[in-house]
């Protein structure tokens, strides 16, 4: 078994695909229309769907408040450099909401940003991703 993709409810379609390719970099992979049950999916990564996970971000069609609710947390995105990319971000005109430095009780680089509905997006360096707080 493998994840294949984690699904978001968007309230704006277009805001959404310019957030995750143009500021994070993700391709749109496909697409698809529900006319009678006034839905679009949108799919986007880094990869083609058969090699890695993907986001799925669904629209409902007049839909434009969600509660994010209290169990989500985040996705975690592998970088190179946190710092880097938190400039990237920020001079794309996303939003960071934890800026690059050392997680509380540990030395892995993070950083957060959330896009336009309010979902947070982890960054952690590639070199540390797999050491959990880098205390090690």
């Amino acid at each position: 078994m493998r994840i294949l993709h984690t699904m978001f409810r968007v309230t704006d379609l277009e805001r959404s695909l310019k957030f995750y390719t143009e500021v994070l970099g993700m391709r749109l992979l496909r697409t698809s229309e529900n006319q009678e049950y006034k839905y679009t999916l949108a799919f986007v990564g880094y990869d083609d769907e058969d090699k890695g996970a993907v986001i799925e971000l669904t629209y409902n069609w007049g839909v434009n408040e969600y509660e994010l609710g209290t169990a989500y947390g985040h996705i975690a995105l592998g970088v190179d450099d946190v710092y880097a990319t938190c400039e990237a971000i920020k001079k794309a005109g996303g939003k960071i909401t934890r800026e690059a430095g050392p997680v509380l009780g540990g030395n892995t680089v993070i950083a957060f940003a959330e896009d336009p509905d309010g979902y947070k997006i982890e960054f952690i360096e590639n070199k540390s991703a797999q050491k959990g707080l880098g205390n090690s």
